[in-house]
């Protein structure tokens, strides 16, 4: 069965920065030593560009994919700093180039400490991958149909997938 859209699609991953990769550093992020992600296809789940590359492929099937910043994390935009009273930080201990995750109004977001005053300290709010062209590996585990309620909600139920 091929990947397209309102499939479920399972697959394990590894990415790196596209030059890392080439120079054979050490992956951002691997699925391999947990389960396999799944995704409802075609439903913006996982950053464009990726999900272009699965489209067609079946199970069993493993490929490389170079992503542009554009179509992964986008470009860094200038002027995405903001500054935030250190209590909303808890007990972590701040350091500049640090990444950690704020809870905002809009959910969790991924922000990078710029600097660390005495009350306040500045973030960057762009994404940490904004700005980076990726390489992804990829191995499709399995694919199949989607529930009428996983299409209802957008995404996957079950294994490897949402609970409610």
């Amino acid at each position: 069965m091929k990947i397209e859209k309102d499939r479920v699609v399972r697959f394990h991953y590894t990415v790196n920065e596209r030059n890392a990769h080439e120079a054979g550093e050490t992956p951002i992020e691997s699925s391999k030593d947990r389960e396999p992600l799944a995704i409802l296809f075609g439903h913006g789940n996982i950053i464009p560009g990726l999900e272009k590359a699965m489209e067609g492929k079946e199970a069993g099937d493993s490929f490389a994919a170079d992503v542009a910043a554009a179509d992964a994390y986008g470009e860094v935009r200038e002027g995405l700093s903001q500054r935030i009273p250190k209590k909303h930080f808890g007990e972590q201990r701040l350091a500049p180039g640090m990444q950690v995750v704020l809870n905002t109004n809009f959910g969790p977001r991924a922000v990078t400490i710029q600097k660390v005053g005495m009350s306040v300290v500045d973030v960057d709010l762009n994404h940490p991958m904004a700005g980076k062209d990726l390489h992804f590996d990829v191995d499709i585990v399995d694919v199949r149909e989607a529930s009428e309620e996983e299409l209802q909600h957008g995404h996957v139920h079950g294994e490897g997938g949402h609970e409610h």
